[in-house]
């Protein structure tokens, strides 16, 4: 009976879907990225009254893989702490929209069937597994763009906290810029400049 016991646990848990390791980093990233790709090049999209339409859905893969809580965070770096729980959601929640309309646009606009090759795949030590790099380069004609991902396991989905484009990162650089402001100024001023920015 124990025999038929265990044999049975194996192939129970042997046909069950091992959600943080069957979905590594890459295959997690590759997935959406894909999405956003066909979108891109979707035809119905080239009419100008459809973008909406096309951003929304773009925005909606973004924020399944993006974890724009950790990012905004890790740019605010020792700061956030000086936010209270209110301020924290609203910066956050402005941030984001500030780096989807910053950034969405951007591709939206400049697209130009460009590929994106996955290089390698670079995870933590077993104290430190819930973490992981997946280098990829994009192909526009002759250009060779290197953009790198910063993954964490969380929840038992990889999400990504930071973006290095040709070694900068999206992190440091918005992390530098909200540290100067942060030095003198109250985090409300800060909140304030981001409502601005995204008015202008």
């Amino acid at each position: 009976m124990k025999r038929v016991i265990a044999v049975f646990c194996l192939l129970f848990f042997a046909a069950l879907p091992v959600r943080s390791r069957a979905a590594e980093p890459t295959e997690a990233l590759r997935g959406p990225i894909d999405g956003i790709i066909n979108l891109l090049k979707d035809p119905q999209y080239q009419d100008e009254t459809k973008k909406k339409e096309q951003t929304d859905k773009i925005w909606k893969i973004l924020r399944e893989i993006f974890d724009f809580d950790r990012i905004s965070k890790l740019c605010l770096a020792a700061y956030w702490k000086d936010f209270n729980e209110k301020q924290l959601k609203e910066f956050t929640d402005l941030f984001t929209d500030l780096l989807g309309d910053t950034y969405l646009k951007k591709i939206q606009a400049e697209y130009k069937n460009e590929k994106v090759i996955y290089l390698s795949q670079e995870t933590g030590s077993d104290s430190n597994s819930d973490k992981a790099q997946v280098k990829t380069k994009i192909v526009r004609e002759n250009i060779e763009i290197p953009v790198d991902y910063s993954m964490w396991l969380n929840k038992g989905d990889w999400r990504v906290y930071d973006v290095k484009v040709e070694g900068v990162s999206l992190v440091k650089n918005y992390r530098n810029q909200f540290q100067k402001i942060l030095l003198n100024k109250s985090p409300d001023h800060l909140i304030e400049k981001l409502k601005n920015k995204l008015k202008d």
